[in-house]
């Protein structure tokens, strides 16, 4: 049987799932079941790895359990939505009305009560990315800081008065990175990894060189829009929107 494409928020690749529970089983099934409907599913134990995904990958949902070992679901569930991150889907033993409503209100797009299908749980994760897809306005691929613009979707840079802006295929991929993880703390490996994606031809090793290019388009001035960290990384500075 072939594989369904299950679109994600760019509407031309698969939508990239992450399912966070510590029991081995239930991680191993659903990463399965969503795997083999065309979703791209990536799986964590607990909070810790899936900050670690999160701060590595786009996630479009996240399936979370509720009790795990360490920060519990409930927590991790009320950060990921503050900062406007990806839908999450809670996956819970406690079945009582009263979890359900503090699931819903803290900003999970869905509850589910253990133990639940995989059929359940596919038609849940449809149902979250298309609510997710509704709610957003149709121009969001593109990136706006400091009156600078990208458009992810035809992979162009508009300066602060509307100019297009030439960008290598590696650099265009250095920047979105930064866009997409700004005011963090990026190192020189999780850049590599991240700009590279699929084509690793597309993207120069020497990082250090692409980034002294990429100020000098973005008119920064030295550090002012990407900032060095000494023995860290570099530092994206400007907050960024989605527009």
């Amino acid at each position: 049987m072939s594989q369904q494409h299950n679109a994600g928020a760019s509407g031309d690749e698969p939508a990239a799932i992450l399912v966070v529970d510590d029991d081995r089983e239930i991680r191993t099934l659903l990463t399965q079941s969503l795997g083999a409907r065309g979703y791209r599913v990536q799986a964590a134990a607990n909070t810790r790895e899936m900050d670690a995904v999160l701060e590595r990958d786009r996630i479009d949902a996240v399936l979370l359990d509720v009790m795990m070992p360490g920060e519990d679901g409930i927590s991790a569930c009320r950060r990921i939505t503050r900062d406007g991150g990806p839908a999450v889907i809670m996956l819970s033993a406690l079945g009582e009305e009263r979890d359900r409503i503090v699931g819903l209100e803290i900003g999970a797009s869905h509850y589910l009560t253990k133990p639940c299908s995989a059929r359940e749980v596919i038609a849940t994760v449809r149902a979250a990315l298309r609510s997710r897809q509704q709610a957003e306005p149709a121009d969001r691929s593109r990136l706006s800081f400091d009156g600078w613009t990208m458009d992810l979707m035809a992979h162009e840079l508009f300066d602060t008065q509307g100019v297009l802006v030439g960008l290598t295929d590696g650099e265009f991929a250095l920047l979105r990175v930064f866009a997409e993880r700004p005011r963090r703390v990026l190192s020189r490996e999780l850049l590599l990894e991240a700009a590279r994606g699929p084509n690793s031809e597309a993207f120069d090793r020497a990082i250090d060189v692409q980034i002294s290019r990429l100020r000098r388009k973005l008119r920064s001035g030295g550090d002012d829009i990407i900032r060095t960290i000494r023995n860290e990384g570099y530092l994206f500075v400007p907050a960024v929107a989605r527009t």
